[in-house]
Order: structure tokens, then C-alpha cells, then sequence
């Protein structure tokens, strides 16, 4: 990997009402990232306004017989919650804006990558802090062209003899996928302090929600099924959404606890004495109106231009500001209560909200600089992380900003990532991608399965490193809206098998070898895991598939035994001189090589 840092100082008049530079990055063989740092300084007799910035463009011909022409990795979020990967087969221009793109959903991973057959290119803004600026990717015939953008919300002023230094670009031209791309652009992210948190063991353990009983959840419902959890080897309960009074009030609802806080704290002690590890549901950062904290500190809410608090749309609430005091200190009481009054071991902080904000405007903030927040949320997190982590060094912080490509900037701050409410399991699959690529050492959960292709699609889980998760209800214990959720025996079975599968492999524990198969060309969809002794997983995907395939990344001079984990068959040997099998399935195939001892 060659790597190359071009700074550029541009000098212009201050009578200019645009700027223009140079530094264009010339293609390679290989791999080749490029670091490029821009500097403005106004050598002229009067100041100039610059409302807005846009680097050089890059781009990227469609490669011979490639159909589509291209896959992109986008990362930018809206309440479209499209596909993190997908092709560009048409001509189209996305915006891959990072800041706020609907009333509740924002941020991600400020990159984009696009390849073709035979290689690829990336272009990334490199800065320790979130900052709302756009990487379009446009599309036009056999070519694609990307570069940033940023439109400061508040236009910067230059004097005369003042500077402009903007986030430094990465730009990387390759031949593979977005896997390599994304890796080396986390680790360019890491030289500016954004690093990936470990996880410990536990967050690799397999996790049941209550949220398959809703919101009128009763404690009966959750002690009664304790039971089952139990029984196919899970090892975190989760309580959902519903215990509190309202968003903001985070008080026990005295319906679902009539006794308190003690009952409360008896229902994480059956937990506990049933072996198993708990969770709790939290949605920080929303406040409904009429609040117990509202009525308190009516100034803690986020306002737009006109002085009116961002609305949260999926719960009707308010966005409160992540740097304001009365919400930072709430914010702390909240997570000891949890974990030292009710004993929980770790939490879930749940909502598309929560992966960005928006330009705050209230005046008893930041009046002079409306972006303030947008820059230092990731510090509401880390409030979050080692307040729990401080109380209970071992507790585990799952962050789900649902349907978002997840902030990158926060990932320092959640030791456990997530599927967020996925819409296929292509996106289960396609998100553990991402995530291993930016964030190798941090568990990955998988979400319920339910969320998956035909609601028991555990492979699209196994296969790819996720934790298993789902929110069944068991028979004794109704109210699950049309019994959608109900094990039955048919699907107990099923339960039983993929959670034993996991039991005994624990694939998430292993690495994930990106960039060995093209994760948009080669077919069938296919990703390789790697643990530490030395075996590996294989897992395939598509609708149908019959034909050959060949196992590449094996070691040289190995044998290995080949078998079909889900079927628990040995299906025969290869090696990486012969490493080609034929194979047939429907949706899916686990392999699991172990090498030959003799």
C-alpha cells in the first residue's frame, strides 16, 4: 500500500467569490491512498466571505463487460434506510450528505466507494469530529465522479491575511471492493483519535428481547419465558421499550411496575439467577412535551432558526441537546440508576435520532456557533460509555440509531454494534461487512432474527459474524400482536439448531476476511471468517445456486475437511492446491474447514 500526503497552499484575491485548486490524484497500480490537506490564506486588502468549499473531482470508468457498471458503498442516512452497499445501474447523483436529511435521521460514515470489475476508488473526509458536509457521487454513462462539499452553515469570514485550513481528504484507487477502502480509511481515522472500541467477551454472547411481547409487556410475560431463554443456551435478556412513563420521564410506568423500583430490581435479580446477563432499552437525547425533565428545564431542547424544538417523529418527542448541563447530568443519573439501583449489566440506546443532530439555534446554547453539537456529540456518548463502563467496568453499550449508516465517530463510545432494525437480510449481511471493515474487534449483533427474510434467516447471521438475536414469545404468555413472534414447535426446532450452531462455533468471535470475493460481482454472495486456530467458515448466498466454487485466503500446504454446518454433514477435502468443490443449495450454505491434523 503506498501512501502519498499533498498539501496545498492556494493563494487567492480577495475579490474572488469563488475558489479553485489543483492537486489532482493520479491513478496507480495497486493499492494508493492519498492524504490531501488544503490551506486558503487571503493575500488580498479585504475580507472574504466563503460560504462554501468543493475539492477536486475524482472518477472512476465502468470496467469492460461489468454488469452494473458499478457498486457503491454510500454513507450518508435518511428514513429511506437504503441499502449501506448496492449497484449503480443507472445515472443518478446522490447527495451522500452528512449532516441532518430528515427530521430524525443524519450522519454515518462520511466516505464513498465505488468499484467497477477490476478495481475501485474512494473518497473520504478525514476529521476527529462529525461535520456536515457531503461527498456527492454522480453517475453518468460509463463514469463516476465524487468529491466533498461543504456549505458552512454560518459562512466564514477571512480578513486579510487569515486561513482557511480545511479536513484533510483521503482518496484511495484499488482493485478490490469496499472492504479494503473502508479499513484503510478507519485506520487513517484512528491517527486523528476515532478508534474502534474492544469488546469483552459478553458482548459476543447471544441476546433474546422482550420487544416481541410490545410495549404492554407485563414482568409475568418476561419471567414466564425465562425458561425457554434459558434452554437454547442464550445468555442476555433484554428489557424494551415500555417500562417508562414517557421519553424524558425515565421513571418505572407504574401499569407494568406497580411495585416500584424494587420490582424492577427483583426482575434483574431472576434474570441474573437464571444465569443470563441483562439489558435495558433507553431513547436519550428524546423528551416528550410535557415532560417530568421538560417541565424542569424547558431550555434543554434543540431549536431551529424560528426558536422551535426539533421534532422526533417516531415517538412525537423533542430533540434535547447533547451539550446542554441539565441533560448531560440527567443523563448520568439515568445510567447509575440502571446499572448500580437496578442492577443491569448493559444497555441499549435505541432511535434513528441518535446518529446526528441538527444546527442548534436555542440561545442559551451555543447562538454564536449552531453546529456546536453537531460536531461534539460523540461526546454525549462517551459520557455514556464510561459513566457505565465506570459503574460496572465489564457493562456492555449497544448503540442502534435504527435504519442509519452508523456515525463512525461514535463507534469509540459503543462496544457492541447492530444490525438496526434491518429490512432484509442483505442488510444484515451487508452492514456486518462494513462494521468488520472499520471496526474488527467491536461485536457486531445481528438484531432478531425475526427483522430477517422470512422472520428465521439465522444464517444471514451466523454466516457473516453476527450475534444472534431474536424477540420469540412463548405460548403461556400471550398479547404478541397476531401471535407474529409466537415459537411454535416447527420454529423451535429451528431456534434450537442456530443457536446451538452458534454456541459451538461463536463465528463472531473470528475475522472477518474482507476482500477475498467481490461482495457485488462474484456470485454466489459470499463471505469468509477466520479464527484463531486456523479454521474457516464460508458462508454462501443466493436464491439458488449449483456449481463450482473455490475457497481462497486457505494456507498453503493445508488440508482441510470440509463441512455443511447446518445439515451437519463433512461434504469432503480441500486444500489451497485443490481448493475448488461443486455445490448446490437453496439461500444458503454454511461451511465450516477444519484443518487435517494428518
Amino acid at each position: 500500500m503506498k501512501m502519498k500526503r499533498a498539501i496545498c497552499n492556494i493563494v487567492f484575491a480577495a475579490f474572488l467569490s469563488f475558489l479553485l485548486y489543483g492537486c489532482a490524484v493520479k491513478e496507480t497500480e495497486g493499492n494508493d491512498v492519498e492524504i490531501r490537506r488544503m490551506s486558503f490564506v487571503n493575500r488580498g486588502d479585504t475580507s472574504v466571505t466563503v460560504g462554501e468549499w468543493c475539492s477536486d473531482t475524482v472518477s472512476i470508468v465502468a470496467g469492460e463487460n461489468a454488469s452494473p457498471a458499478f457498486w457503491a458503498f454510500i454513507g450518508s442516512s435518511s428514513e429511506s434506510r437504503e441499502d449501506w452497499i448496492r449497484p449503480l445501474d443507472r445515472d443518478t447523483c446522490i447527495a451522500n450528505y452528512m449532516g441532518m436529511n430528515d427530521s430524525d435521521y443524519g450522519g454515518g460514515i462520511p466516505a464513498a466507494v465505488v468499484w467497477t470489475v477490476g478495481k475501485s476508488l474512494a473518497v473520504g473526509a478525514l476529521s476527529g469530529v462529525p461535520l456536515n458536509l457531503s461527498i456527492p457521487v454522480e453517475k453518468r454513462g460509463d463514469t463516476v465522479r465524487m468529491y466533498i462539499k461543504w456549505v458552512f452553515e454560518k459562512p466564514r469570514v477571512l480578513k486579510p491575511g487569515d486561513s482557511l485550513t480545511l479536513p484533510e481528504e483521503f482518496v484511495f484507487h484499488g482493485k478490490s471492493d469496499c472492504f479494503e477502502p473502508l479499513r484503510k480509511y478507519a485506520e487513517a481515522l484512528s491517527g486523528l483519535g476515532v478508534r474502534p472500541a474492544e469488546s469483552e467477551p459478553s458482548a459476543f454472547d447471544a441476546a433474546w428481547c422482550a420487544w416481541g411481547y410490545g410495549r404492554g409487556f407485563t414482568v409475568r410475560q418476561i419471567l414466564g419465558t425465562l425458561p425457554e431463554v434459558k434452554k437454547l443456551g442464550i445468555k442476555w435478556v433484554s428489557i424494551d421499550d415500555g417500562y417508562q412513563i414517557a421519553e424524558g420521564d425515565w421513571n418505572l410506568n407504574p401499569k407494568t411496575f406497580p411495585g416500584g423500583d424494587a420490582e424492577m430490581k427483583n426482575l434483574v435479580d431472576s434474570i441474573h439467577a437464571s444465569g443470563m446477563k441483562a439489558m435495558i432499552w433507553w431513547a436519550p437525547l428524546a423528551a416528550d412535551p410535557g415532560c417530568a425533565f421538560l417541565k424542569k428545564h424547558p431550555d434543554a431542547v434543540s431549536m431551529d432558526r424560528k426558536g422551535e424544538p426539533y421534532a422526533i417523529s417516531y415517538w412525537d418527542s423533542w430533540y434535547l441537546s447533547p451539550s446542554d448541563t441539565a441533560v448531560i447530568a440527567e443523563t448520568k443519573r439515568i445510567v447509575r440508576k440502571f446499572i448500580v439501583e437496578y442492577g443491569f449489566d448493559g444497555m441499549k440506546l435505541d432511535g434513528q435520532h441518535l446518529n446526528c443532530v441538527h444546527p442548534d439555534y436555542n440561545p442559551v446554547h451555543h447562538p454564536d456557533d449552531p453546529e456546536y453539537d453537531c460536531r461534539h456529540l460523540p461526546e454525549f456518548y462517551k459520557t455514556i460509555y464510561e459513566t457505565a463502563r465506570g459503574l460496572k467496568k465489564d457493562a456492555v453499550v449497544q448503540l442502534c440509531p435504527c435504519g442509519d449508516c452508523f456515525s463512525v465517530f461514535n463507534l469509540p463510545y459503543v462496544n457492541q454494534t447492530v444490525a438496526s432494525d434491518p429490512e432484509s437480510s442483505y442488510q444484515v449481511r451487508t452492514k456486518a461487512y462494513v462494521f468488520r471493515s472499520l471496526a474488527p474487534g467491536t461485536a457486531y449483533y445481528g438484531d432478531h432474527v425475526e427483522l430477517t427474510d422470512g422472520g428465521e434467516d439465522f444464517a444471514s447471521q451466523l454466516g457473516v459474524g453476527a450475534v444472534p438475536g431474536t424477540k420469540f414469545t412463548w405460548p403461556e404468555y400471550g398479547s404478541d400482536p397476531g401471535r407474529k413472534n409466537f415459537l411454535d414447535p416447527e420454529k423451535e426446532a429451528v431456534w434450537k439448531k442456530a443457536f446451538g450452531i452458534y454456541d459451538s462455533e461463536r463465528m463472531s468471535e473470528g475475522e472477518m476476511l474482507g476482500g477475498l470475493y467481490d461482495i457485488g460481482y462474484d456470485k454466489p454472495e459470499t463471505y469468509v471468517i477466520r479464527k484463531g486456530d486456523g479454521t474457516f467458515y464460508y458462508s454462501l448466498f443466493a436464491p439458488e445456486f449449483s456449481g463450482t466454487i473455490h475457497f481462497r485466503g486457505l494456507d498453503k500446504g493445508t488440508k482441510y475437511t470440509v463441512k455443511d454446518l447446518w445439515n451437519d454433514a463433512v461434504l469432503g477435502t480441500v486444500s489451497f492446491a485443490e481448493d475448488s468443490a461443486s455445490v448446490s443449495f437453496k439461500r444458503f450454505e454454511l461451511l465450516k474447514l477444519n484443518k487435517q491434523t494428518n
